[in-house]
């Protein structure tokens, strides 16, 4: 089935998700050099928000999986197919990947975990360390992918104007051809 548009789940979905990655991505910025009293605010925030985002990514792989969405345009260059793809994969890796790593990290340094949820990893110091330098090193790694991301949305709203930012617009779709 052809569809010019996302469904307005997989919209919502993606822009939902996106306000909470950049909060989350702030929220953990600030969480690492902050150790006034708001620190365990910071802390808790950030859990509460990273469980959240593990359910919405699950539930947004399953929309993105179940509803049909847009093809790229045809005359989108091979190199650009691919990158598009690639990045994607890449987003929706990191998005499943944040999560889990902050989950079996708090499991490993024996840390409280949201809802009382089980241990996903054996109490150990040293793997701790080893999963909040990946927590750590694959935030960046989201930061960056994200705004290639955003870059390549801003290239086909501005530059190939043909759409593709418009299928995922929030709201009602309005034709500006």
């Amino acid at each position: 089935m052809k569809t010019d548009a996302f469904h307005p789940l997989a919209r919502l979905l993606h822009w939902l998700m996106a306000v909470l990655i950049l909060a989350m991505l702030f929220i953990g910025v600030s969480m690492v050099a902050d150790l006034s009293p708001r620190h365990p605010v910071l802390i808790g925030l950030h859990k509460a928000t990273g469980l959240a985002l593990l359910v919405l990514v699950l539930l947004r792989i399953g929309v993105r999986l179940a509803l049909p969405h847009p093809a790229l345009p045809r005359d989108l260059p091979v190199a650009q197919r691919w990158a598009a793809g690639a990045s994607h994969l890449a987003l929706y890796g990191l998005m499943l990947a944040m999560p889990l790593l902050g989950w079996a990290m708090l499991s490993a340094g024996g840390y409280p975990r949201p809802l009382g949820l089980p241990a996903i990893a054996p109490h150990d110091l040293q793997l701790y360390a080893v999963l909040r330098q990946a927590h750590g090193w694959a935030g960046y790694l989201l930061f960056a992918t994200v705004l290639v991301h955003v870059g390549a949305a801003l290239m086909h709203a501005w530059v190939r104007r043909d759409g593709v930012l418009r299928s995922m617009w929030p709201g009602p779709l309005r034709r500006s051809e």
